[in-house]
């Protein structure tokens, strides 16, 4: 849906729902061209229940991303909000249900429907058929059309690298999740809230994510440093020669 339609479907002007995009209260829309947003039934979820906790609860913006963040020490809130976090939770995290048709992502892949077979197959994204219409998650479709931008740097199949290659990331992501939710629940109190422990996941993983992204870069980077040619006097002196002047 369009912004016009997200407005009526919510009652909430475009003024406001750009604030809650600014703010990470809403999950970011797909965008097919630079100037077009698709919104879909979870950007509906996520801004009812912003709306809920600020009126039903009385929070603020800032109070509400505090909880979101599993900070909700001093906040007079009823149980029943934790029921609009976790949708609000859910709704960031991807795990919703939200779907788009996978034709939306051939705007960004035009061999998007081949991608995604193929991905699937290694476990990468999920299809899901919709009145015989295949969809995938938001983020499968991000998934699929970053592997476009992968072939257009260059990563080809004819050099041997097919989405099939993403295969080994999957498996290296699976293993690295379960150890990182065995190594967050050592550390939790066994008494400690359930409310509590989603939200210190959500925003651990997020800090962990960045840190090993961060690492994953420092890592290809000093490995691909020995690929690159040295200069001329450089590869003289490696070779014994003497630098030239």
């Amino acid at each position: 849906m369009k912004m016009r339609e997200l407005e009526q479907r919510t009652g909430v002007n475009r003024e406001t729902i750009r604030v809650f995009l600014r703010e990470g209260l809403v999950p970011q829309p797909i965008r097919p061209k630079p100037n077009v947003a698709d919104y879909g039934e979870e950007h509906v979820a996520a801004i009812v229940a912003v709306r809920s906790l600020q009126y039903e609860q009385n929070l603020s913006l800032p109070q509400i991303k505090r909880a979101l963040g599993g900070d909700s020490g001093g906040l007079a809130v009823e149980s029943s909000a934790y029921l609009h976090l976790d949708r609000l939770l859910a709704t960031l995290l991807g795990v919703d249900g939200g779907t788009v048709p996978i034709d939306k992502v051939a705007i960004r892949n035009p061999v998007a429907a081949a991608d995604a077979a193929i991905l699937e197959q290694v476990g990468a994204v999920q299809i899901r058929r919709r009145r015989g219409v295949p969809h995938v998650s938001r983020v499968d479709a991000e998934i699929i059309a970053l592997w476009a931008e992968m072939r257009a740097a260059g990563f080809t199949e004819a050099l041997g690298f097919g989405p099939e290659v993403i295969g080994t990331h999957v498996k290296l992501a699976q293993e690295m999740a379960r150890s990182e939710i065995t190594e967050f629940r050592r550390h939790i109190p066994p008494d400690q809230k359930t409310e509590s422990t989603a939200k210190m996941l959500q925003q651990a993983l997020n800090h962990v994510t960045r840190i090993f992204s961060l690492l994953r870069m420092k890592a290809v980077l000093e490995e691909v440093a020995d690929l690159k040619p040295a200069p001329r006097g450089e590869r003289e002196t490696r070779k014994g020669g003497a630098a030239a002047p």
